[in-house]
Formats: structure tokens, C-alpha cells, sequence
């Protein structure tokens, strides 16, 4: 990107509003890396994906997300949005600067402010797939780029926004705690995929395009964000004292020894609950909290992403 103008796309309130702190820090380093920049600060939800609409169809060299998960989401949509338009949209960078970063991890894109704007100077461009989902609040669509939870950790992500003194990976670990105690039931599900046709109670479904989950729970460790598939992460109806044993191995990404557990990998699945009782999140971004029919698929190769030129093999 060297001698060519970027548009960083910054959100503010990342980090529960730490972000903010960090723009002179941000702005230091694209300077000391001779990258020519424009800052574009989100000034609400949804602007991001304004933002990197109206870049994408400008002559930047790359739209560059700063801020956390759910930034990168608001531009993954924005840029899809100009792509689906017909419009050449170039690729997208990330700076990390919110919680979780987990989209930063999945496309191989360092959660360090300095590696990460070092890439955007010498990295080399890769493709990702992105997925696509309809229902809830969104029944035209959104898409996302690490992935979706279905039940369980869509409350648990709930639980763990209602804090304000306590941050990352202890607050989802809290948050997990009050939902177990508190909220925790399994509905009946009614999951379609790859010729698999159940209804069963079920307590969560993690639909992945990346690896992890709350910067540290690992839904689906096999995943590739580049194979054009969308892994899957299907818990059935353990107890209460269960559940606790299961979010150990949800860190350690060993779920898949447990009972309860069905893995899988599939191009598309659609999930259905007659009463109405799907909360749901993409990239941690609240989908809804009670709809009725959920349909996903993944489109492969679908943006450029910047990375380090080691992360090539």
C-alpha cells in the first residue's frame, strides 16, 4: 500500500469506547509507515457500512476496519454491498482495536495495532469467503465474516454487553455463567443440512466461517475462512453442571469429544424453531432475539483481505 491512499474506517465506541483513546496512536503509525490515509470515525450503528459503501466505489487501494468484530462486520457489509452493485471494491484491511478481534484471527491478520498497520504497508492480498444469512431482523440479508451463534452464546454475548467495568474474555466467561443459571433451556430445533434432517432440543448452534468465538472460545478449531465451506457446532441438551465442562472444552476446542456435541461442515444449512425462540448474533452483532427460521450459506471467495506476507505459505 506503499504510496497509495487508504480509508480507515475507525469506530470510536469499540472496546466499550477504549477505541477512542487510540486514534492519535492509530493515525502515529499509518504516518510512520508512509501510508496516505483518510480517518472516516463512525458516528452510529450502521454508519461503517455507509462508509466503506461510499469508499469502496472511490479509488482507495483498501478500506481498512478499525475497531472490533462488529466493525469489521458493518464493512464487510458495506463492501458487499458495493460488490453486489457491480462496482470493483478493493480489498480489506483490519486494525484491531475493539474485544474479541476474531476476524482478525480467522483471516491470519495480527491483533497487534503495529503488526497489523505494518501488513497494510508490505502484506499481500488473500481471499475469504464471507457468509450470507437471512431471517430474524434481516429477512433481505446480512452477511458476516467470523460467524453466527444460535442460542446459548447469542445470550451469553448479551449477558456479557451489560458490563461496563469488566472486559474480554472475563466478561463472556461471566456472562456464560449467568446464562447457565439463569436462561438456561433448550428449545426445539429443527436444523437442515448436507442431506441432515433433525429436530431435536438444542441448546446453541455456532455457524462458523472462522475458528473462534469471545476471543477465546474456540467453536469451531478446523475451521478455514478460505475453503468455501461453513463449519458447525451443534450442542444438544446437557445439564447445567454439564454445560460448565463444556465451555472448558470450548476454550481448549476439544468439544467435539463430548456427547453433546455434533460437528459439521456444510455450504448451506437452514435452522427453524416453531415457537420463535432463535436469538441470534453475526460477528457478535444481534440478529435477533426470537425469530422463527434462519437460512445460511457461505459465498466463497467473496473480498480481498490483507495480510502479512509470512501468513502466505
Amino acid at each position: 500500500m506503499h504510496n497509495q491512499r487508504v480509508c480507515v474506517i475507525y469506530n470510536p465506541a469499540a472496546g466499550q469506547g477504549t477505541a477512542r483513546g487510540r486514534i492519535p496512536r492509530v493515525e502515529a503509525l499509518l504516518t510512520e509507515h508512509e501510508i496516505s490515509f483518510d480517518m472516516r470515525v463512525t458516528e452510529r450503528p450502521g454508519h461503517a457500512i455507509e462508509l466503506a459503501t461510499e469508499a469502496a466505489g472511490s479509488s482507495y487501494s483498501a478500506v481498512v476496519a478499525a475497531g472490533g468484530d462488529g466493525t469489521a462486520n458493518e464493512v464487510i457489509n458495506g463492501l458487499m454491498r458495493a460488490k453486489n452493485a457491480d462496482i470493483d471494491i478493493p480489498p480489506l484491511a483490519v486494525i484491531s482495536v475493539g474485544r474479541g478481534n476474531d476476524f482478525a484471527y480467522a483471516a491470519g491478520i495480527p491483533s497487534d495495532m503495529k503488526a497489523a498497520v505494518a501488513a497494510l504497508h508490505d502484506g499481500v492480498t488473500r481471499p475469504i469467503d464471507v457468509g450470507f444469512l437471512k431471517g430474524g431482523d434481516y429477512p433481505d440479508g446480512r452477511f458476516f465474516g467470523n460467524g453466527i451463534g444460535v442460542g446459548f452464546d447469542t445470550i451469553v454475548g448479551f449477558e456479557a454487553a451489560k458490563m461496563k467495568r469488566i472486559k474480554g474474555f472475563a466478561a463472556y466467561v461471566i456472562g456464560a455463567l449467568r446464562t447457565i443459571f439463569l436462561f438456561y433451556r433448550a428449545p426445539t430445533v429443527r436444523y437442515r443440512y448436507a442431506g441432515i434432517d433433525k429436530t431435536e432440543p438444542l441448546i446453541q448452534i455456532s455457524i462458523m466461517n472462522g475458528r473462534r468465538m469471545g476471543g477465546a472460545f474456540h467453536m469451531a478449531p478446523d475451521a478455514d475462512i478460505r475453503d468455501g465451506m461453513l463449519d458447525l457446532c451443534i450442542g444438544g441438551s446437557p445439564t447445567r453442571r454439564e454445560m460448565i465442562g463444556l465451555m472448558v472444552r470450548y476454550v481448549k476446542g476439544t468439544q467435539a469429544t463430548s456427547r453433546h456435541i455434533r460437528m459439521g461442515r456444510t455450504e448451506a444449512i437452514t435452522i427453524e424453531s416453531p415457537d420463535g425462540e432463535l436469538a441470534v448474533h453475526a460477528d457478535g452483532e444481534t440478529i435477533c432475539e426470537a425469530a422463527k427460521r434462519l437460512d445460511v450459506e457461505c459465498v466463497p471467495a467473496a473480498l480481498q483481505t490483507i495480510v502479512p506476507a509470512h501468513a502466505v505459505e
